[in-house]
């Protein structure tokens, strides 16, 4: 599309001004906009909106202290109130507010809106509006909206077999685990991406936006094509504090925030009228949609705005608000007492329990249910009649995902014997994945697709970064930020509504997400269990730039320790693929993007490596997990003295070197070499659902040989994933040991004792267990070898590289 000045609708041509623009500041009215709009509702709309938030606010404060007498209908004695107060509820009051005008927003406008939380141990309150709106009947009928259903939702709020005390997996419409600080708004972000009818609201806690992750993820909207994608309304929930100190957002001034949000590109408008709340919030909801529209709009009519300032609302209100005042001569609304617990004492404490008896009883929610428990009339108006419009019904939350258009591989398989960069290979065959598919796959990546020899992808396709004139309004399907955070966080919202995403990165940075992988891990089990979530993609990361050839970079570039981050998740989740050339690379790429909730972590090389396989061969491989390469094995592996594994692309390649000097140097010794691509099958049987049985391990490893594993991660991780096997004292393993400097490739071998001349002292040693004959040679042969290793470092510090003919493919 063009960009020229005749095409391009300015902010200022289309921008709705404020109604009132005396009323404000200079630098607000320059910035944003601050007003007031008392009666801009109707009595009815107001009256709704109040008694929707009383409502809900009894039900998330019941929710935290009753375990009986849940709806009040008798007097309140200190016995009804539970063993363990749980639950956050300082910021529920905001998040009711919000909720309960986004559905005002959602009946008026008909629109496809799904609700991200932030603060997610505001949990009692999403509750409370799910049941209000009878989205928990839906999904779960135990929790029908009725008398029965409150008084178990009431109880069961952090109870054992109830629900947590955060917004998780179990809770309808969730797509962010609740608690998991900082991610929120990636997420949302990642959930409207080719989705250009939906609206996410995303609340933002304000002690949630004082993370890394939040602060770079305010620059999402920069990568939002307003022509194919939907739309992000983020609140910024400024209560002023968190558990037990003021927020950074609770202490800016207007001019503060107003320039702050303003410098990240967005129209900002603050929302803190107490008196006048709904007035206001509805005012700037209203505005805000505007402002969307008006932003699409002319994207969708070929006049896209040049650096779209799109809305966000501020919304001030004291923390713990329609809560307890005072406590002790202690303020309590308003001030971080009102975090979790208000009445932490209530159940013993006659004082607090009396101050909690008069906060729940002036709710008035007797007034505010039918008699059989049911919401009045005038609060259920605020409920969508369309039960898919309702934001806990919205079928982006639950739907799972329609599977992908996959090309076959193997036409593109390179030729078996050649030497070809794996990661060039699977930029090749993405590139086909992604024009089969171009509105339901994404590349999400810290601006290392080119470093990476990813490059392929842009074949077909562009990045998507909407200030950058060179890629605006072009529908690329590359997202690249040198944020990983937000890489991750908008693979979460694309993945969780629907679509499916391929992260790619240097090896050593992917540690940066590796809490959000864990946490989206978690939910991912959880979203399994509740039955009624469907099927989602897998998360699906490709490590390269890998330390074996980070020793231009330096030791800072050389750290596999995502694979043991992955091992750690839950058996039913965690894939880890080592694929050793190009053809099992796309071999395992194919399989990952057609799998559902996993997450898969292919590691691989992108310098060009030998090309063992064909493609049937890589295939036949890749689906058994490993195999003897008979190629390299003496008498194609029958009665080996010693079985040497490699597990990884270049460690392979030194095991098959050390098979090729160990067949010149000590013919007599007789060698079975392994390669394994699927990491999760060394795990004892029934650990993993890849975990070989004993008998197949042994199939493969001998059952008293002699097994030395050259693994590419930390030798620790392989320790304990063979834990359990049976006679692990005949098993040696090398593998990265935190051993690295600026080097050459073969040297970080070295250092690292993954070297071929490591792995043929090795095989020796264990073979002179077993062949006398090795045995009467062993001391010469490992001085000699341990002799070449260091002669080897002496070259490389003369000659700054390694001697040629090292890396040509061994020949047997």
């Amino acid at each position: 599309m063009s960009t020229t000045t005749t095409s391009v609708l300015h902010l200022h041509e289309i921008a709705n001004p404020p109604p009132d623009p005396s009323l404000l500041p200079d630098y607000v009215r320059d910035l944003g906009v601050k007003t007031n709009y008392k009666g801009y509702l109707t009595a009815e709309e107001r009256s709704a909106l109040v008694k929707f938030n009383e409502l809900s606010l009894y039900i998330a404060s019941a929710m935290i202290f009753l375990k009986s007498n849940t709806l009040l209908e008798r007097e309140l004695v200190q016995d009804d109130i539970k063993y363990r107060l749980l639950g956050h509820f300082g910021t529920c009051p905001g998040l009711t507010l919000a909720y309960s005008h986004c559905n005002r927003l959602i009946i008026k406008n008909d629109l496809d809106m799904i609700f991200v939380v932030g603060p997610g141990h505001g949990a009692p309150a999403i509750l409370a509006d799910l049941w209000i709106e009878d989205s928990l009947d839906a999904f779960l009928p135990d929790y029908p909206r009725n008398k029965k259903g409150l008084e178990k939702l009431i109880k069961g709020f952090s109870w054992p077999g109830g629900f947590p005390s955060h917004v998780n997996a179990e809770v309808p419409g969730a797509i962010h685990e609740g608690g998991e600080l900082g991610y929120s708004l990636a997420v949302a972000f990642g959930a409207v991406m080719d989705k250009p009818n939906l609206i996410a609201t995303c609340i933002v806690g304000d002690g949630e936006s004082e993370s890394g992750p939040l602060a770079a993820a305010w620059n999402s909207h920069k990568y939002i094509d307003p022509a194919e994608s939907g739309a992000v309304l983020p609140i910024l929930h400024a209560n002023g504090f968190k558990i037990s100190e003021r927020t950074i957002p609770g202490t800016d001034d207007d001019k503060e925030l107003i320039a702050l949000y303003s410098g990240y590109g967005y129209q900002v408008r603050i929302v803190e009228d107490l008196k006048n709340m709904h007035d206001d919030l509805a005012a700037a909801m209203d505005w805000a949609l505007d402002e969307i529209r008006n932003i699409q709009t002319a994207a969708r009519s070929g006049r896209p705005i040049l650096k779209p300032r799109w809305p966000m609302i501020i919304l001030r209100t004291p923390k713990g608000f329609s809560g307890p005042k005072y406590l002790d001569g202690e303020p309590i609304e308003g001030s971080f007492h009102s975090h979790q617990v208000p009445l932490p004492e209530a159940k013993t404490n006659p004082k607090q329990f009396k101050l909690l008896k008069e906060w729940l009883l002036s709710y008035g929610a007797d007034k505010l249910l039918t008699h059989d428990g049911q919401p009045i009339p005038e609060i259920l108006n605020l409920v969508p009649k369309d039960r898919s419009r309702r934001m806990g019904q919205i079928r982006e939350t639950f739907n799972g995902y329609q599977p992908l258009s996959l090309p076959d591989w193997k036409p593109m398989a390179k030729q078996k014997g050649s030497q070809y960069s794996a990661m060039q290979a699977v930029g090749e065959y993405l590139d086909k994945v992604l024009v089969w598919n171009p509105q339901k796959v994404r590349i999400f990546s810290p601006d290392e697709l080119v470093s990476n020899k990813l490059d392929a992808i842009f074949n077909h396709t562009n990045r998507n970064f909407q200030w950058d004139p060179l890629t605006r309004a072009k529908g690329g399907r590359v997202t690249e930020i040198l944020s990983e955070h937000c890489c991750q966080g908008w693979m979460q919202g694309y993945t969780l509504t629907g679509r499916v995403g391929v992260f790619p990165s240097y090896e050593s940075f992917l540690g940066i997400i590796a809490t959000m992988m864990v946490q989206y891990a978690k939910f991912m089990k959880m979203a399994k269990e509740t039955k009624w979530r469907r099927d989602i993609a897998s998360l699906n990361y490709i490590e390269t730039s890998t330390w074996t050839r980070q020793e231009h970079n330096g030791f800072s570039h050389q750290n596999p320790a995502f694979i043991g981050t992955v091992i750690k998740v839950k058996a039913e989740t965690a894939r880890i693929y080592l694929p050793p050339d190009a053809n099992c690379f796309m071999s395992t790429v194919r399989h990952c993007l057609r799998s559902k909730n996993y997450v898969n972590l292919m590691v691989g090389s992108k310098k060009p490596t030998p090309v063992y396989l064909s493609a049937e061969e890589a295939e036949a491989h890749c689906v058994a997990g490993a195999s003897v390469w008979k190629f390299a094995s003496t008498d194609d592996g029958l009665n080996p003295d010693v079985v040497l594994v490699g597990i990884g692309v270049e460690v392979t390649f030194e095991v098959i070197a050390a098979a090729s000097l160990l067949k010149k140097k000590v013919p007599n010794l007789r060698v079975r070499v392994v390669n394994v691509t699927d990491l999760m099958i060394l795990e004892p049987a029934g650990a993993h659902p890849h975990a070989l049985t004993d008998e197949r391990f042994d199939s493969l490893f001998t059952e008293d040989k002699p097994v030395h594993f050259n693994y590419h991660g930390y030798p620790t991780e392989l320790k304990g994933l063979l834990f359990g096997r049976p006679n692990l004292d005949r098993i040696t393993i090398a593998g990265y040991d935190e051993e690295g400097t600026t080097t050459t490739p073969l040297s970080m071998m070295v250092l690292n004792k993954t070297d071929r001349w490591s792995v043929a002292v090795k095989a020796i040693e264990g073979a002179a267990r077993h062949n006398p004959i090795v045995q009467i040679q062993s001391h010469m042969l490992i001085s000699e070898f341990e002799h070449a290793r260091c002669k080897h470092q002496d070259y490389v510090v003369e000659h700054g590289k390694d001697p040629d003919g090292l890396y040509d493919t061994p020949a047997f």
